[in-house]
C-alpha cells in the first residue's frame, strides 16, 4: 500500500514537473517525481532498495529546498513538511525490509527526523519575531498641530479616525505597555444584528459620556460609556436587497449646530450614510430625526442615480444593491460631504461616482461635483441623471477647517478592468485623492496613483492631516497609503509631494495596449510593496499543490507591478486589490513622529474573458435574472456589461484547498519613522490559529502573516492595539519593540478599527467583533470594552 501510494505521488510529480520544465521550471519535480515512482515499485515489490531509493529522494528534496529558499521556515514547510511524513512511514517499514539492522536503521532514521522537526519548528517560532531596525525617535513636548481643530479631543473619540486630523492616536497613558497585561473585558453589547453578508466594520465615536455606532444595516445606537448601557437605538429601516457586497457601516459623523442652545432639537446631532442612499441625521441625545433636515431627518441621494445596460440605452433608475454609503461622511465648514461605493464588476454604465455636498442644519443639496459634467454642480441636469460610471469614492473622506478642503479617495471607472470607454477626466482622477473646496463643490487639485488603472487600486484608505518636518519647518501634510502599499507626504494646500515621486517604466500590451501608461508613479519617501514574485515564491500544502502553482505562475503573465490584464490568459496582479492599505488605512503617533501600518501580501489571479463565456457562465449583472443560477465570484470579479469583456478574479490566489499560491506572510505591521520614511521594524502580522486548508483551523500559534482588514489605533504610553488580522485575536503591541504584550480572544473576527477613549478617569479600549464573510471569519455582533480593573 505504501508503495502504490508513494508511486502514485511519483507519477504525478514526474508528468507535472515534465509540464513544469517545459515551460521553463525547476527541474527538480520530474526528476524526483522519477525517484518516487522507482521506489514505489520497489516498496510494491518487497525490495530494500526502494527504502534507499526514497531516502536518495528525500536527501535530494532537503538539500534543493535549502538551496533554493535557505533556512526560512515558512518556505521549507511545503517543501519539506510532506516527503518528511512520508520518510516516516518509510523508516517504520524499515525492518520488515532489511532483515539485518533494520531496526537500528529505522532508529537512527527517526532521530534524525526529530532533530529534522525541531530544527522547523524553532525556525518557524523564530522567524515570527520581529527584530528591531531602529530606537523610536523621542516625544515631543510642543504643539503638534497646526489647527488646534484637527487635534484629538482628549479622551474623546469625535471623529471617524479619532479627531479631524484622522490619525488614530489617542492622546491618553493611563495603559501601559507594563501593566496591559492586566486588561479585562469591562462591558460588552451585542446590535442584535447579524446580516448574512456580515462585515460590521464599525469605529463607535465617543462624545461627551456617550459612544455612538452603527449596525451592518444602518441601525443607530448610543451606549453610556462607561458600562455600554444603551440610551437609544433608531432603526431607519433599510431593506436586505439594498445591502451591496457586504453590509457594513464603518462608522457615523457627529455635527454641533454652532450657537445652537443645549435645549434646541438636534443642537447635536449624529449624521449617517446608509446602504439604500439615504443621508439621515439624528438628535445626539434622543436618537429622533432631525425634523429640520430633509425629510424627516433625511436627504435621498438616489436622486440623480441610475444605470444603462448599453451607451445609447435608456437609463433606468438605480437598482437595489448596486449604490451604497458604507463610510462615514467628512463634515467642513458645515457641509456634509459624501461619496458612495458603486459596486464593482457589473455595468460600465452603473450609476454615477458624483460627490456631493450637503448642509448640515438642513439637508440641502449645497454642491455636486459631477466628473463628466462639470456644470452640473448641484441638481442634475434635465436628463434627470448625473454620468454613468464615473469614478465614485466608498472610503472615507478627511477635511481641513482651515483651508475649507474634503480630501476625497477616489476609486476607479465602473468596468475597473477596461479603460477604451472612459473620458479623459474620469483618467484624470480615477484612483486619485481629489481636494474638493466645499463652498464651491470644484477641485482646488488632484494627485493620481494608479494611471488608466485596470488594476482596481482604488484608494480605500482615509488620508491622515500631519504636520510634517522638512529643512524649512513643519508644513501642514497629508499622508495618504495606498493599495500598492506606496505612502505618499502631500502638501496639505496644493498637492504637491514633499517628497520625490518616480515615474517608472511598467509593463505595457494586454487587452488594450493603446490604453496602458508607459510609466506609473512610485513613491521614494516609503513603500509597503513587496519584492516581485519568482516561481519560488509559490506555496501549497505539498510539493504537488505547490507544483501546480508553480505551473500556473509560469503559464500567467506576470512581468511586474502594474502587469496588464489579458484576454484568455491569466495575469497576477501583486499585490492584488487587497494589497498594501484598504480601508483601516494607518495610524500615526504625532508625538513620537511615528506611523503604524498593518499591510497585506496577497496576489490575484485575474482573466479577461469574452461577452460570450460570460453568458455560458451566466454571468450577468446584478439585477438581470439571466444570472439567476450563474457563477458568483470573488469582489470585483463579474460581467462589466457594456464592455467587450467580463473579467475573473481569483482574490488572494486560492487553490481549491483554501490555501494561498503564494508564500506567507501575507500580513505583516511596520513601523516607520515619520520624518525620513525608515523602517522601524516589521513582522507578520496574524498567526495560523484560525487558518487551515479546506477552511479547517489548524490551531498553530506561530506567526505565519494573515490577510488582515481594519486598522490600528496608538497611544501617548507607547502602545499600539490591533485586530484584523484572521485570527480572531485583538492586541496590544509595545511600539518600542513590535513585540505583541497583551492578547485576547474575540468572539468574532475583529474587521474593524479599534478606538480609545476615556471616561469618568478610566481608559477603554472598544473593539467591535462582528466578523467579515470576505475574511472568511465568524460573524458576530459584540462591541466589546476593555479597562484595567478598579
Amino acid at each position: 500500500m505504501f508503495g502504490i501510494v508513494l508511486g502514485l505521488i511519483g507519477v504525478v510529480l514526474a508528468i507535472g514537473g515534465a509540464w513544469l520544465l517545459g515551460l521553463g521550471g525547476s527541474p527538480y519535480y520530474v526528476v524526483t517525481g522519477g525517484l518516487l515512482a522507482v521506489a514505489g515499485l520497489l516498496f510494491i515489490l518487497g525490495k530494500p532498495l526502494g527504502l534507499y531509493v526514497y531516502a536518495l529522494a528525500f536527501v535530494l528534496t532537503a538539500v534543493w529546498a535549502l538551496w533554493e529558499v535557505g533556512l526560512s521556515p515558512w518556505d521549507l514547510t511545503p517543501r519539506l513538511a510532506g516527503p518528511f511524513v512520508l520518510m516516516a512511514a518509510a523508516l517504520l517499514l524499515a525492518p520488515s525490509l532489511l532483515r539485518q539492522g533494520g531496526g537500528k536503521i529505522a532508529g537512527y532514521g527517526f532521530a534524525a527526523l526529530a532533530v529534522f522537526a525541531v530544527a522547523l519548528a524553532g525556525g518557524i517560532w523564530s522567524k515570527s519575531r520581529n527584530s528591531v531596525v531602529a530606537a523610536l525617535p523621542q516625544q515631543q513636548a510642543e504643539q503638534i498641530y497646526d489647527d488646534v481643530a484637527n487635534a484629538p479631543l482628549k479622551g474623546e473619540w469625535n471623529a471617524y479616525g479619532g479627531g479631524n486630523s484622522a490619525q488614530r492616536y489617542a492622546d491618553l497613558t493611563q495603559i501601559t505597555p507594563e501593566n496591559v497585561k492586566n486588561l479585562k473585558r469591562a462591558w460588552t453589547y451585542n446590535t442584535g444584528n447579524i446580516p448574512d453578508k456580515f462585515g460590521s466594520e464599525l469605529t463607535p465615536l465617543k462624545i461627551g459620556n456617550r459612544v455612538y455606532g452603527c449596525t451592518g444595516m444602518n441601525g443607530l445606537f448610543a451606549l453610556d460609556a462607561a458600562n455600554g448601557k444603551q440610551l437609544w437605538s433608531y432603526d431607519p429601516k433599510v431593506p436586505n436587497e439594498w445591502v451591496p457586497y457586504t453590509a457594513a457601516c464603518r462608522g457615523v459623523s457627529f455635527y454641533k449646530v454652532p450657537n445652537a442652545k443645549p435645549q434646541d432639537i438636534c443642537a447635536e446631532r449624529i449624521i449617517e450614510g446608509t446602504l439604500d442612499m439615504r443621508l439621515i441625521a439624528v438628535d445626539a441625545a434622543t436618537g429622533q430625526p432631525c425634523p429640520g433636515f430633509g425629510k424627516d431627518g433625511a436627504a435621498d441621494l438616489k436622486v440623480g442615480l441610475g444605470q444603462k445596460e448599453a451607451e445609447n440605452d435608456a437609463p433606468k433608475p438605480v437598482i437595489p444593491g448596486t449604490a451604497a454609503i458604507t463610510s462615514p461622511p467628512v463634515i467642513v465648514q458645515g457641509v456634509i460631504v459624501t461619496g458612495q461605493q458603486v459596486l464593482d464588476g457589473q455595468r460600465r454604465w452603473a450609476p454615477s461616482g458624483v460627490i456631493r455636498g450637503y448642509d448640515a442644519v438642513t439637508g440641502e443639496l449645497r454642491f455636486a461635483w459631477d466628473i463628466n459634467q462639470p456644470d452640473v454642480t448641484t441638481d442634475p441636469p434635465a436628463s434627470g441623471y448625473y454620468s454613468f460610471g464615473t469614478p465614485n469614492s466608498w472610503a472615507a473622506p478627511a477635511g481641513d477647517e482651515k483651508l475649507g478642503l474634503a480630501y476625497i479617495p477616489m476609486g476607479n471607472s465602473a468596468g475597473d478592468y477596461y479603460t477604451t470607454l472612459r473620458s479623459a477626466e474620469e483618467k484624470k482622477y480615477n484612483s486619485a485623492l481629489v481636494a474638493l473646496d466645499v463652498k464651491t463643490g470644484k477641485p482646488r487639485w488632484v494627485f493620481q496613483t494608479a494611471h488608466a488603472d485596470v488594476w482596481d487600486y482604488d484608494l480605500g484608505s482615509q488620508p491622515s492631516l500631519i504636520e510634517f518636518p522638512t529643512a524649512q519647518g513643519k508644513v501642514p501634510a497629508l499622508l495618504l497609503p495606498t493599495k500598492q502599499g506606496d505612502i505618499y507626504i502631500l502638501d496639505r494646500a496644493t498637492g504637491k509631494s514633499l517628497q520625490p515621486v518616480e515615474e517608472r517604466p511598467v509593463p505595457q500590451g494586454g487587452a488594450e495596449p493603446d490604453q496602458r501608461s508607459p510609466t506609473q508613479p512610485f513613491s521614494t519617501y516609503h513603500t509597503l510593496r513587496q519584492a516581485d514574485l519568482t516561481e519560488k515564491d509559490m506555496w501549497g500544502l505539498s510539493p504537488i499543490d505547490q507544483m501546480i502553482c508553480r505551473i500556473n505562475f509560469r503559464r500567467a503573465r506576470y512581468e511586474g507591478p502594474y502587469t496588464p490584464p489579458e484576454l484568455n490568459r491569466h495575469n497576477i496582479q501583486w499585490p492584488g486589490y487587497n494589497g498594501g492599505s484598504d480601508w483601516g488605512s494607518v495610524a500615526i503617533d504625532p508625538r513620537r513622529g511615528v506611523i503604524v501600518a498593518n499591510y497585506n501580501n496577497t496576489a490575484n489571479l485575474n482573466m479577461l474573458i469574452t461577452r460570450e463565456q460570460a453568458s455560458a457562465e451566466k454571468l450577468f449583472p446584478v439585477g438581470d435574472p439571466r444570472g439567476a443560477g450563474g457563477k458568483s465570484g470573488a469582489e470585483g470579479a463579474g460581467p462589466m456589461a457594456g464592455t467587450p469583456y467580463a473579467i475573473d478574479v481569483n482574490a488572494g490566489w486560492v487553490m481549491p484547498t483554501g490555501v494561498l499560491c503564494t508564500r506567507p506572510p501575507y500580513g505583516g505591521i511596520r513601523a516607520i519613522d515619520l520624518a525620513s520614511g525608515k523602517t522601524l521594524w516589521d513582522r507578520p502580522f496574524g498567526t495560523a490559529r484560525r487558518n487551515g486548508p479546506f477552511g479547517i483551523p489548524s490551531y498553530m500559534p506561530f506567526e505565519i502573516g494573515t490577510p488582515n482588514n481594519g486598522g490600528s489605533v496608538v497611544t501617548a504610553s507607547g502602545l499600539i492595539f490591533v485586530a484584523a488580522a484572521t485570527d480572531d485575536l485583538i492586541r496590544a503591541i509595545d511600539m518600542r519593540t513590535g513585540d505583541t504584550v497583551w492578547s485576547d480572544t474575540l468572539p468574532a473576527g475583529g474587521q474593524a478599527n479599534p478606538m480609545i477613549y476615556e471616561q469618568n478617569g478610566k481608559q477603554y479600549l472598544l473593539i467591535m467583533a462582528g466578523g467579515h464573510h470576505f475574511m472568511m471569519t465568524p460573524p458576530g455582533d459584540a462591541l466589546i470594552a476593555y479597562a484595567l480593573p478598579d
